[in-house]
C-alpha cells in the first residue's frame, strides 16, 4: 500500500497549464517560493525534450516536488517527486516504486485505485473553470454517503472548478486536499502569488 498524506492538512495541488507559455519557468518558481508543496506537470503531447526544457530552467531544489503526467522517464532522470497515472497514461513503468497518483473520474475509480496510490483525483467536483462546458458530475449527497462509506478520505484529492469559497465543503466532504488550475492560471501579476497566498491561509485552517 502506498504511503498516504498526513490526513491533518489540506493539500494545495497546483496542475499546470497544458500549454507552454511565456516565463512559465519563473510564474512556477514563484509558488515554490511562496510554499507550494506539490506541483503536476500536465503538457499533453508535450515532447521529452520540451517538458525537459522546462524542468532544467526551475531550481533543482523543487524537482523533489513536481510529478509528472508524461514522459515518465523524467522522474529518474530529473529526480522528481513521482509520475501520474491517467487515460493516456494509465500504467506505471515495470517496476517503479516511487510516488504514484492518479485520475479518477467515478468514485467507482477512487475505491479500485486509491489504495495503491499516494492518492488520487476525483473530477469535476465543480464546474470547470479552465474547460468550458465540464461540469460538475456529483452530487453533494452522493459525495457526502462516500465519505460516510470511506470512499473519499485524506488519500483523495477533489479536483475541478475548486476556488477558495469551496475549501469549507471539501474539507466538510473528507477530502484531502485539492487540485488547483484555472482559478490559479487565470490570474496575472501580483495578483497571480497573492491569491495562492491567500490560497495557502485559508487551507492551513482545516
Amino acid at each position: 500500500m502506498a504511503e498516504k498524506i498526513s490526513p491533518n492538512c489540506m493539500k494545495l495541488i497546483v496542475i499546470t497549464q497544458p500549454e507552454f507559455f511565456e516565463d512559465e519557468a519563473a510564474a512556477i518558481t514563484s509558488l515554490f517560493d511562496a510554499g507550494l508543496e506539490i506541483l503536476h506537470l500536465r503538457k499533453p503531447g508535450a515532447s521529452y525534450e520540451d517538458m525537459d526544457k522546462l524542468l532544467r530552467r526551475l531550481p533543482a531544489e523543487y524537482m523533489e516536488r513536481i510529478v509528472t503526467h508524461d514522459h515518465f522517464g523524467l522522474a529518474s532522470e530529473r529526480h522528481l517527486k513521482g509520475i501520474h497515472l491517467n487515460r493516456r497514461n494509465p500504467a506505471a513503468p515495470a517496476g517503479f516504486t516511487g510516488h504514484v497518483s492518479r485520475s479518477c473520474h467515478s468514485l467507482e475509480e477512487v475505491a479500485e485505485y486509491k489504495a495503491a496510490c499516494n492518492y488520487v483525483f476525483l473530477s469535476p467536483i465543480y464546474n470547470s473553470i479552465s474547460k468550458e462546458g465540464y461540469a460538475a458530475a456529483y452530487a453533494f449527497d452522493d459525495l457526502r454517503k462516500a465519505h460516510q462509506a470511506g470512499i473519499i478520505d485524506s488519500g483523495v484529492m477533489a479536483l475541478g472548478g475548486v476556488t477558495a469559497e469551496h475549501l469549507p465543503e471539501i474539507n466538510s466532504l473528507g477530502f484531502g486536499g485539492v487540485g488547483l488550475l484555472g482559478d490559479i492560471w487565470q490570474r496575472t501579476g501580483t495578483d497571480f502569488i497573492n491569491h495562492f497566498r491567500e490560497l495557502l491561509r485559508s487551507a492551513s485552517v482545516f
